[in-house]
């Protein structure tokens, strides 16, 4: 089994989180020079239970001379819920936005659907001209404004959080109406990526990686605000391991 083979737990899963994670695993190995990463053996593979359920997840990550942790994670519980979550870490020398999303079905249907390039927002030690005032860098901005333009197609949008100020204004969260609706979300998706990865080559080293530091770590605390994935990891694994 090679590093991209697909796993028996990609199998188990909603057909759109199987070639949503195929997709992925895919444009990473033909656009980036993939490496592995070590993970803690506690955390690759993970059994527990919730409410009764038996809980399943599994994060593969790699690393590229661009990103110091792509991190691929798929969970299950029981036949009732499905989860997607996909993040790429850039490494601190590349003032690179976050790409991240999530897809989330329960019962058989795509409840949650989102997908951004959130970008690293500016600190208050933030140096005029620095990388970090731009909300988002011009490799990226013609091309996603082409795409905003197909956000239109989707029927039932989804607020943001009230911590998602950290998304930037090409974010799409959804919950599809249909299989058509799930096939448009999963070629935008991949295109998103594409484009991140494809922008990822090009970039060139900031001088101050401290400010990319500020960026990355403020956008993970807003995303820790999410009580519900705490909730249910503790309730499964305990505290300390959902820490």
């Amino acid at each position: 089994m090679t590093m991209l083979a697909n796993s028996q737990l990609q199998s188990d899963l909603h057909p759109l989180i199987q070639r949503l994670a195929a997709g992925t695993l895919d444009t990473w190995n033909q656009i980036l020079p993939l490496q592995p990463y070590t993970l803690p053996q506690d955390l690759g593979y993970v059994e527990g239970r919730l409410e009764g359920e038996k809980l399943v997840i599994e994060n593969r990550c790699f690393q590229t001379p661009q990103f110091r942790k792509l991190h691929l994670e798929l969970a299950k519980v029981g036949s009732q819920l499905d989860i997607l979550h996909c993040v790429m870490f850039p490494h601190l020398t590349y003032a690179l936005p976050m790409f991240g999303c999530d897809l989330v079905a329960g019962r058989g249907q795509i409840s949650a659907a989102i997908v951004d390039l959130s970008p690293i927002a500016p600190t208050e030690a933030a140096k005029p001209g620095s990388a970090t005032e731009i909300p988002l860098a011009h490799l990226y901005e013609s091309r996603l404004q082409s795409l905003l333009l197909q956000h239109e197609q989707f029927s039932q949008r989804r607020p943001l959080p009230a911590w998602g100020d950290i998304f930037s204004p090409y974010c799409l969260f959804i919950r599809p109406e249909d299989l058509k609706e799930e096939q448009a979300f999963l070629d935008l998706c991949l295109e998103y990526l594409r484009i991140h990865c494809q922008a990822a080559l090009q970039a060139q080293p900031v001088a101050d990686p401290e400010l990319v530091l500020g960026g990355q770590q403020r956008y993970c605390l807003q995303q820790r605000q999410n009580d519900r994935t705490r909730r249910v990891l503790e309730k499964a694994f305990g505290p300390d391991w959902a820490d």
